[in-house]
């Protein structure tokens, strides 16, 4: 992960519950990614720890556009 980079994840909130986010990557540090969710349309801080699965969001074309 990097920043600006757009990804989704799957993560483990305090209570348990996982989620799919789609989320924009701001900062890294300390364990923690804060990042501008699109689910929320907030920024939220993730705990690195709680991340389950990353994927890159891949922007894909019609053909002959």
């Amino acid at each position: 992960m990097s920043s600006g980079q757009l990804v989704e994840i799957i993560y483990l909130d305090r209570h348990g519950r996982t989620s799919k986010r789609t989320v924009r990557i701001h900062e890294i540090s300390s364990g923690r990614v804060k990042a501008y969710c699109f689910a929320r349309r907030a920024f939220r801080v993730f705990s690195v720890d709680n991340i389950l699965a990353v994927a890159p969001v891949v922007k894909r074309h019609a053909a002959g556009y």
